[in-house]
């Protein structure tokens, strides 16, 4: 490949640097979480609650989820994610004053809990980790299913200024095609609730790219989602992962797969564009008369996270870190039974160390991939250096791809539209060859 021939546009979706791929088991002794936060900053930290439990699981779903819980499960797991936070408050220490800025909920299906779990979980967050849940903004993710009266009147009471449904279309033959069994009738219902309880943002996500999806059935989806006038829109590329309910399709559907892709891409930006809406990144849209109440999707991955329980990173300056992971189904039960059974969460123990040079990379990405882009100055300020310094062959190879922005004002780097639509070409371009290896190494289970 020259070197200005571009990647793929759907090579992986850079929802986090380094990706969890890249992490190992770190050798002993692993480090303390006291010791990690010790010299941390402590005033604006977020916190991430992973609940791991879906009553079915998607066809193109790879997230670190398992269908059901038998034998008091879910309480079991709630018993150890208030031992997990109760460690990680007394490893954040009392020298220096905590405090949280934003908290999620997430999944698999948070709502898959009851409303007494749900109600046991913002306990949690509140009386062990410290977090006001009614003064921050207070992200949930729902489905159809699960988006019950008294599960979110309960989180509306509780502080949520967000709720992310899951719809992914609203057209049931590709619901099915994605291994997506709903009704549009219980879809519709679900949104009602949502819309009752007052929370002030709704997201929706839909996906584009199912088998036999065209452009007619697309826009029946988006003008469905948009009949509700949600606040905010993601629109995610389906991606077919190892290990999942859809399997592998062959190169040369790859190819003619890519260009559906981009096309219904293109069709949905400019829908969401021509009504209404502002383009936060390739996947993020935000009614432009709606405020902000949240972070941005790249918040994920800035220092200063929490997570807590078996699915979740936790973020450090220096360490990214977590639980083992897995895909398949009979792996991710042995992990959350496994982390149901644990006593001890005062260690980080799996993990990938961030050095200078990753960080750089980390800011640039997070910061790149958003449709506003990254002030030069302010990475200046942070590294010391300028980004064209740091990643002269990367930056001119996106330049030569017509893939920033050459209107952009003085002082901004930013994509281009078509340097957006490659965002999932363009990201990986920028991964390390460290990362890189270690991500090609590992072995999926």
């Amino acid at each position: 490949m020259s070197d200005t021939a571009a990647p793929r546009p759907y090579r992986s979706y850079v929802y986090a640097y380094p990706h969890k791929t890249a992490y190992r088991p770190l050798p002993a002794p692993a480090p303390s979480l006291a010791a990690l936060w010790r010299d941390e900053p402590k005033d604006a930290l977020s916190l991430y609650a992973h609940i791991p439990f879906c009553e079915v699981r998607c066809g193109f779903c790879n997230l670190f989820t398992r269908i059901g819980a038998p034998d008091e499960l879910t309480t079991r797991y709630l018993d150890a994610l208030d031992r997990q936070a109760a460690t990680v408050r007394e490893a954040l220490g009392h020298r220096d004053p905590v405090r949280f800025a934003t908290a999620a909920f997430g999944g698999g299906t948070p709502t898959f809990l009851t409303a007494g779990e749900l109600e046991r979980l913002c306990d949690i967050a509140e009386k062990r980790m410290g977090v006001d849940l009614r003064a921050v903004p207070l992200s949930v993710e729902t489905s159809p299913s699960t988006a019950t009266a008294d599960r979110l009147a309960l989180l509306a009471e509780r502080g949520a200024t967000r709720l992310s449904i899951g719809v992914q279309s609203f057209v049931e033959a590709e619901a099915r095609a994605a291994v997506r069994p709903q009704h549009r009738a219980d879809v519709e219902s679900a949104l009602g609730r949502i819309r009752d309880t007052d929370v002030p943002v709704l997201n929706i996500d839909l996906i584009y790219g199912i088998d036999g999806q065209t452009e007619e059935s697309w826009r029946a989806s988006l003008d469905a989602a948009l009949a509700w006038r949600p606040e905010e829109l993601y629109l995610y590329p389906l991606y077919v992962r190892p290990l999942t309910g859809l399997g592998r399709i062959s190169p040369a559907a790859d190819r003619e797969w890519d260009e559906q892709r981009l096309r219904l891409y293109r069709y949905g930006r400019d829908h969401l564009l021509g009504h209404g809406y502002e383009q936060v990144s390739m996947r993020m849209f935000r009614r432009t008369d709606a405020a902000p109440l949240g972070p941005d999707d790249y918040a994920c991955q800035t220092d200063g996270m929490i997570g807590l329980g078996c699915g979740a990173r936790s973020y450090t300056s220096a360490l990214h870190y977590s639980f083992d992971y897995a895909v398949e189904m009979r792996e991710i039960r042995t992990i959350i039974d496994a982390y149901t059974e644990t006593a001890d969460f005062s260690r980080a123990e799996v993990g990938r160390w961030v050095d200078a040079g990753e960080a750089r990379r980390r800011h640039l990405l997070q910061s790149l991939l958003q449709a506003e882009g990254m002030p030069v100055a302010g990475y200046e300020e942070r590294f010391g250096a300028s980004p064209f310094a740091d990643f002269p062959a990367e930056l001119d190879r996106f330049e030569a791809l017509g893939w920033l922005d050459a209107a952009a004002p003085a002082g901004l780097l930013r994509l281009s539209p078509e340097g957006l639509a490659h965002s999932d070409g363009l990201g990986p371009e920028l991964f390390s060859p460290s990362v890189r290896a270690a991500m090609a190494a590992y072995e999926p289970k």
